[in-house]
């Protein structure tokens, strides 16, 4: 596996690798993280991942500094994996300035759901990709659905500015008893681990109630909000939205998908559930 460094050592490698296929990371890789790579291995003749913590999408009082740096576990897991390079940038080889001037400024979503508590966090992701994309030039890239809203912003992204590169999507990543693999789950105490399942069993009811017919989406929203508070958590939103476009869902749609974000102790866990019906 290479180890590239630098903007000019990924480009003189893109040149002779053939169908690139791109998997950026912010790092602490866990399985989920290798089910982008083992699809990415499908569709293409190289497959390159990214490791950079992007401090752009972060904002004030979160977990930036203290934020997982495994770098030596997450090489030894995608040598395993059979990925073809792993490109490690500092920030000053993304941001030579130390600010970025130009940002890629995402439509209203960014400002709905998750961007609403975290105010800028889409527009960093979206030009911190937006470079990656520039520099690595991929003829794909996979991106998890766990990350539903980002993966609609650049899927957007893409389609609107002409960049030619095939959006993957990757179903999410589970836990034997459900829970949404992320990186932050590392952060749960044990019994915080214990109870973080429930966010998905809400997400189920939803959707099992939607799948028999039912259209009272707000009292849906507002049961699953009761049951996590009863149980200590602090909820930021839970949606139910149109699949396709993450626009506010109406009754009687078909492909729904159910988002939520909520807060157990200090540690805030997103999760989402498509609806064919």
């Amino acid at each position: 596996m290479h180890i590239l460094h630098s903007i000019q050592a990924v480009r003189d490698w893109r040149r002779q690798a053939g169908r690139v296929v791109f998997v950026p990371t912010m790092g602490n890789l866990h399985d989920g993280h290798l089910a982008l790579v083992r699809e990415a291995r499908q569709r293409g003749d190289a497959v390159i991942v990214s490791i950079f913590v992007n401090r752009l999408q972060f904002g004030q009082g979160e977990d930036f500094d203290s934020y997982p740096r495994t770098f030596d576990a997450d090489r030894a897991k995608l040598e395993t994996a059979g990925v073809d390079a792993l490109f490690i940038p500092d920030e000053r080889e993304l941001y030579p300035r130390i600010r970025q001037d130009f940002n890629v400024e995402p439509p209203h979503l960014q400002n709905e759901l998750c961007g609403a508590f975290r105010p800028g966090h889409f527009r960093g992701v979206a030009t911190v990709v937006t470079k990656l994309f520039n520099i690595v030039q991929p003829d794909a890239a996979c991106f998890g659905k766990k990350d539903f809203q980002q993966l609609a912003i650049i899927r957007a992204m893409v389609s609107d500015l002409n960049m030619p590169i095939d959006i993957v999507p990757v179903d999410t990543g589970r836990a034997d008893d459900g829970l949404a693999l992320s990186s932050r789950n590392g952060y749960l105490s044990e019994a915080e681990r214990a109870e973080a399942p429930r966010l998905y069993r809400n997400l189920c009811q939803i959707r099992d109630a939607l799948t028999a017919g039912n259209n009272q989406y707000a009292d849906l929203e507002a049961a699953a909000c009761a049951d996590l508070t009863t149980h200590g958590w602090q909820v930021d939103y839970i949606e139910i939205r149109a699949a396709n476009t993450l626009d506010i869902a109406h009754a009687g749609e078909h492909q729904l998908v159910v988002l939520a974000a909520a807060r157990l102790g200090k540690t805030r866990l997103i999760d989402n559930i498509e609806v064919q019906r």
